[in-house]
C-alpha cells in the first residue's frame, strides 16, 4: 500500500534539505535532483510544496524526464487535501515559477548587453 503524504507533510517539506513536489495527485522527493535540474533550482524551489502539475506539464518535460519520477515517488497525496491546496492557493498555479524563470531570463540578456555597451564606450573614448 502507497505512503499517504498530507498537505501538511507537503508544505513541511519545502527546503533545500527536504524538498516535496505534488505532480498528478503523487508526491515526489526532488532533493537530490536540485543541483541537476536544467531550468535551475529556483524553479523547483517555487514549486516546493505545492501542487507543481501545471508547471511541470506547462514546461513539456521529455520522457527522460518522465522517467525519473518513479525512483523519487514518496506517496500518493491525501484525497481530500486537493481540496485544501486549491482554497490557498490563489490565482495561477505556475506564476512563482514563471517569475522565478523570467528574472532568470532577465539577467541572461542584462548582462551581456551591459558588457558589450562598456566595451564599445570603452573602444570609442580609448581612440579619441
Amino acid at each position: 500500500m502507497a505512503k499517504i503524504i498530507t498537505l501538511e507533510e507537503l508544505q513541511a517539506n519545502s527546503k533545500k534539505e527536504s524538498l516535496y513536489v505534488l505532480l498528478h495527485e503523487k508526491v515526489y522527493d526532488v532533493t537530490k535532483f536540485i543541483d541537476e535540474h536544467p531550468g535551475g533550482d529556483e524553479v523547483i524551489f517555487a514549486e516546493a510544496g505545492k501542487d507543481a502539475t501545471e508547471a511541470f506539464e506547462d514546461v513539456g518535460h521529455s520522457d527522460e524526464a518522465r522517467e525519473l519520477l518513479p525512483g523519487m515517488l514518496v506517496g500518493e497525496f491525501e484525497k481530500d487535501g486537493a481540496l485544501k491546496i486549491k482554497s490557498i492557493r490563489p490565482g495561477n498555479s505556475h506564476a512563482s515559477a514563471s517569475s522565478a524563470v523570467e528574472q532568470g531570463s532577465n539577467m541572461m540578456y542584462f548582462v551581456p548587453l551591459t558588457l558589450l555597451g562598456a566595451y564599445f564606450a570603452w573602444r570609442f573614448y580609448s581612440s579619441t
